[in-house]
C-alpha cells in the first residue's frame, strides 16, 4: 500500500502525490479503482488535498506511474478480511446468490460487502465435477457451501473459492484404461462429435470421423470402447464399440 494526497484530476483519473514523489504527482487512480459508491465524477468522493490510502495495482517503469486502487482500501474490514485468505485455506459460508456467471457465498465471519452479497466467489468451473448446465443445478441460496481458497482478489474485493476442491474427483473414483467398454447415454451432440457419459461425472467424446455417418442424439445408449486417456487435460477419446 502507499499513501498520498490528492493533487487533481485528469479526466476520471484521480492524481496522487505520493509521500515520496520528488515533485510532480506520480500516482494515479482509474476512475473504476476510487471508489465502491456510485458517483458522476471522483471529486464527489475525494478532494483534492486529501489525504489516501491506496494498494498498488502496477508500476509503468517506463512512463514513472503508479496505478493505484482506493477502492481496496476503503473499506478496512475488508481489506483486513481479503488480506487474511490465504490459497488452500478451507472456508465454510452460505451460498448468498446464484448467476449464470458464478455464485456469491457469505463466508463465516467475513464483513459485510459494500456491493456484493457475500465476499466469497465460486467460478462455474469451481462448482462441481458434475456437467451442469446452470449453477442453480449445483447450488441453491440458502445452502451450506465449505471450499477452498483459489485466491483473493482486492480487485473485485471478493475471495474466489473452489467447492470442487473438497469434493472426491471422479476420475479417481472411476479408475478407467485404455481399451476399457462401457455403455452410456449421449448427454451432448456437437458438430465434431458426440459426449458419452462413461461412468458417474465422466463423459468422454466419440469423433464424429469414429461415428463413420452414424446418426446419435441425446439420451441415446451407446456401447463405447475407450481409445485414448488424457487425465492432465480431462479428455477421453471414445469409439463406438458395436
Amino acid at each position: 500500500m502507499r499513501s498520498g494526497t490528492v493533487a487533481g484530476f485528469d479526466g476520471d483519473d484521480v492524481l496522487v502525490l505520493l509521500d515520496d514523489d520528488p515533485g510532480e504527482p506520480t500516482g494515479r487512480i482509474p476512475r473504476h479503482l476510487v471508489s465502491w459508491t456510485a458517483f458522476e465524477h471522483p471529486s464527489e468522493v475525494v478532494a483534492v488535498g486529501r489525504r489516501i490510502t491506496a494498494e498498488v495495482q502496477a508500476v509503468d517503469e517506463r512512463g514513472g506511474h503508479v496505478l493505484l486502487s482506493s477502492k481496496a482500501c476503503e473499506d478496512e474490514a475488508l481489506h483486513r478480511h481479503l488480506l487474511g485468505a490465504r490459497p488452500g485455506d478451507v472456508v465454510t459460508g452460505t451460498v448468498a446468490a446464484v448467476h449464470d456467471f458464478g455464485v456469491f457465498v457469505r463466508l463465516d465471519g467475513e464483513p459485510p460487502h459494500p456491493v456484493y452479497p457475500g465476499t466469497g466467489f465460486v467460478r462455474v468451473p469451481d462448482l462441481t465435477w458434475s456437467h451442469v448446465d446452470h449453477p442453480h443445478d449445483a447450488v441453491r441460496p440458502g445452502q451450506r457451501a465449505p471450499g477452498e481458497v483459489i485466491t483473493a482478489d482486492s480487485y473485485q474485493g471478493e475471495v474466489v473459492i473452489s467447492l470442487k476442491a473438497l469434493q472426491e474427483d471422479p476420475w479417481d473414483r472411476h479408475p478407467l484404461r485404455v481399451g476399457d467398454v462401457a455403455r452410456g447415454p449421449v448427454t451432448k451432440t456437437l458438430p465434431f462429435g458426440a459426449f458419452v457419459r462413461v461412468a458417474e461425472d465422466v463423459e468422454g467424446l466419440v469423433h464424429v470421423d469414429d461415428l463413420g455417418g452414424r446418426a446419435v442424439e441425446e439420451g441415446q445408449e451407446l456401447r463405447v470402447r475407450i481409445l485414448e486417456i488424457d487425465r492432465p487435460r480431462r479428455r477421453i477419446r471414445l469409439a463406438p464399440a458395436d
